[in-house]
């Protein structure tokens, strides 16, 4: 059985793991440095050593005659700041090596390389079978991590939907905005992976000992099925959205309705007592109870319109 070799470049963000002939790389964060190193050990090319430094890389896959140069987007959740953002990996891959270069942002390839360091049937498990079954393998990890973060939103969306329909409806809006916006955040990361991986297992096939297009295909799968959640969460927001838009319009509407109400009630009300201010002679203002005729008459006033609106079925 062979032994593992673990070592930890110095003054480097590099690890190394070695198991039965494979060597896997794990840099996090990526500087000059590594980059500079990784020019004097492997035969890569400037741009692509480049490009592992600049967080602008779209989703790709570059074919070389000794190795495949591999650009990645996930998402990951930033819970205190309640946003979704997109992470990059750059992968190197060739017949006895494989290199990730990330940020460390990303907690299932984390979790995987330091499974690997500590664990011997993990690291029987995924460096046994060639470096396109481990590059298979993290794949799959990440790709997985999707789906909960799917749930997250599909969570909020069901927060939402309940605030939407109770009593105090405040901060709705802000909430429904944040979700269309991680909704558009995961679209826009989740579209340009599919076509990348769908692309990739004819193009990694030669580093791999055994045949993985089923597996490949099912991670496929997992990415549709992202995508089609991601749809159906886009319309339900818009639905919630022109929910909440038509709820609050109702509610301002009978708003309206009431304080109109109660100005055509107190109109008439006003006449009268402006009529009675006036320094001049009217009924009633020579008795002593000059006050309280001027009330039944505003009163009348007020009941003879009530009887008025609700027969005409405004109230």
């Amino acid at each position: 059985m062979a032994d593992p070799k673990v070592k930890k470049e110095k003054k480097l963000n590099m690890e190394s793991l070695t198991w039965g002939g494979l060597t896997w790389i794990d840099i996090e964060p990526p500087t000059e440095n590594e980059t500079a190193y990784l020019a004097q050990h492997y035969p890569f090319h400037p741009l692509d050593l480049d490009d592992t430094l600049s967080r602008k890389q779209r989703p790709k896959i570059d074919e070389y005659k000794e190795y495949l140069f591999l650009v990645f987007h996930l998402p990951r959740y930033r819970k205190d700041e309640r946003v979704l953002l997109s992470s990059q990996v750059a992968v190197f891959i060739g017949p006895d090596y494989l290199i990730t270069l990330h940020k460390g942002e990303l907690k299932p390839l984390v979790k995987l390389f330091k499974e690997c360091q500590i664990d011997e049937e993990s690291r029987q498990e995924y460096l046994g079978k060639g470096s396109g079954y481990l590059l298979y393998r993290i794949l799959d990890r990440l790709v997985d991590y999707c789906l909960p973060i799917l749930d997250k939103v599909g969570n909020g969306i069901e927060e939402v939907e309940e605030r939407i329909f109770a009593t105090r409806r405040s901060g709705t809006i802000r909430e429904i905005s944040r979700l269309r916006r991680d909704v558009i955040a995961f679209r826009r990361i989740i579209w340009p992976m599919r076509a990348v991986i769908g692309g990739l297992e004819p193009k990694v096939r030669r580093f791999i000992d055994t045949d993985l297009a089923v597996y490949f295909g099912d991670m496929i799968d997992h990415l549709d099925k992202i995508w089609d959640g991601l749809d159906e969460y886009k319309e339900i927001i818009e639905g919630l959205n022109d929910t909440y838009d038509s709820l609050a319009t109702n509610r301002t509407n009978e708003v309206v309705r009431m304080l109109t109400i109660i100005a055509t009630i107190m109109l008439p009300v006003t006449v009268v007592a402006s009529v009675y201010g006036m320094n001049i002679s009217l009924p009633f203002m020579d008795s002593e109870y000059a006050l309280l005729y001027v009330f039944i008459i505003m009163l009348a006033v007020i009941i003879g319109l009530l009887l008025f609106l609700r027969r005409i079925r405004v109230i």
